[in-house]
């Protein structure tokens, strides 16, 4: 069962984007609590006052633009499958190509750059161990780069919904 989603996650993308006011309503407004229905994008757009088709071609572009990186529910950690926190020590000038590479595969649910030696951190989930490992290999040998990958040791609930624009 998923926890009161997070359904929208952003990630890295390599270039500016220019959000509309729409736009901007739904990544704010909707990066929890997606409507338990069977028609989910048709109540946002709905309480968006727009159309559900609008609703699905804007996460659409979001998506290929990279703006967002998945759309879907956020499980607790170890209730479905494994994960694990990773990092990346990228040089500045390689940081574009390389969060591509991330975003690219299936298993990340996010990324994001910190300041700091680890500067491109990222969620990998996977169905076992074995997926998850060949994912964080795939990652390394594509990159060019060692995955720092770290395990859950202990739980804690974060909650990394806030507001995006003000």
């Amino acid at each position: 069962m998923a926890t009161p989603a997070h359904i929208i996650e952003q990630t890295l993308a390599t270039e500016p984007v220019e959000l509309n006011d729409l736009e901007k309503r739904l990544l704010n407004e909707y990066q929890k609590g997606l409507p338990l229905s069977p028609t989910p994008f048709a109540e946002i757009a709905e309480h968006l006052g727009t159309s559900e088709a609008l609703v699905l071609q804007i996460l659409s572009r979001l998506q290929e633009r990279g703006v967002i990186s998945r759309i879907g529910p956020v499980f607790r950690p170890k209730r479905i499958g494994v994960s694990t926190l990773a990092a990346l020590s990228v040089p500045e000038h390689d940081l574009a190509r390389v969060a591509g590479i991330v975003n690219r595969q299936p298993e990340v649910n996010h990324n994001y750059e910190r300041e700091h030696h680890f500067n491109l951190w990222f969620v990998v989930t996977a169905p076992g161990p074995e997926q998850l490992m060949a994912t964080l290999s795939k990652i390394e040998q594509e990159s060019g780069y060692a995955v720092l990958n770290l395990p859950l040791e202990k739980q804690y609930h974060i909650d990394l919904g806030f507001p995006l624009w003000c």
